[in-house]
């Protein structure tokens, strides 16, 4: 019989008593944790070097955006808003040069990260979506299927944003409001490290975790294809 697939999202254990937070916890028939040790040992080599002072380094910005943490679980309040962790885990790792690759319509908001992370003593490099302004065409798409037909349009370019900043040698890039899937190419093709300020979400003001809060009321006809 093969090992079931992980499926850590439909576990229905309390938190406290899973596997994968006490040693002497419970887990059901797909948890990773009971059936992938081996893997896991494998997966040890891995945090070596940069890797691991990365990590580490990770691990440490997460316990610092909480206050309470002497009085335990139940009183853990947080404390960070995402852009001040960004700016204290570069901090942390050493890193002089930060890459911004964002989107067009968030060209305010990357203006003001910009103008921030300068002011917090960083050296940044920012590079729009439609940079290049190759058209649309070129990747063979229909003129149905630009936003305008039968016009110019510049493409989104984020092999090209992840190119200009592997030149410019950013120490570790930003991601801001990136289409799906340019979001992809993106990190496929960055040298360095990636972390995300923003995704984009058009309809829900980069919000998207607010169409699950609403799942079973004004989003529930997602639920039907």
């Amino acid at each position: 019989m093969s090992t079931p697939s992980p499926h850590c999202a439909l576990c229905g254990i309390a938190l406290g008593e899973r596997l994968c937070r006490d040693s002497e916890g419970k887990s059901p028939a797909f948890c990773p944790t009971q059936n992938f040790s081996e893997v896991k040992e494998e997966n040890s080599a891995l945090y070596e070097g940069e890797t691991k002072r990365f990590a580490k380094n990770a691990a440490i910005q997460e316990a610092s955006c909480y206050e309470g943490r002497e009085q335990g679980y139940a009183h853990l309040r947080p404390a960070k808003p995402r852009i001040e962790e960004i700016i204290e885990f570069a901090q942390k790792m050493g890193y002089q040069k930060l890459g911004l690759a964002f989107c067009m319509g968030l060209r305010n908001e990357a203006k003001a990260v910009e103008l921030l992370l300068q002011k917090r003593g960083f050296e940044v490099v920012s590079v729009i979506c439609k940079v290049g302004n190759s058209d649309k065409s070129t990747l063979g798409i229909d003129e149905e299927d630009k936003l305008i037909p039968h016009t110019p349009e510049a493409m989104c370019d984020p092999l090209l944003q992840a190119r200009l900043l592997n030149e410019s040698q950013t120490d570790f890039n930003i991601m801001l409001g990136l289409c799906v899937g340019h979001d992809s190419l993106f990190l496929k093709a960055s040298e360095a490290l990636c972390t995300v300020f923003a995704v984009k979400d058009r309809l829900l003001g980069h919000n998207p975790l607010a169409a699950i809060y609403t799942l079973e009321s004004y989003y529930r006809s997602l639920k039907e294809g």
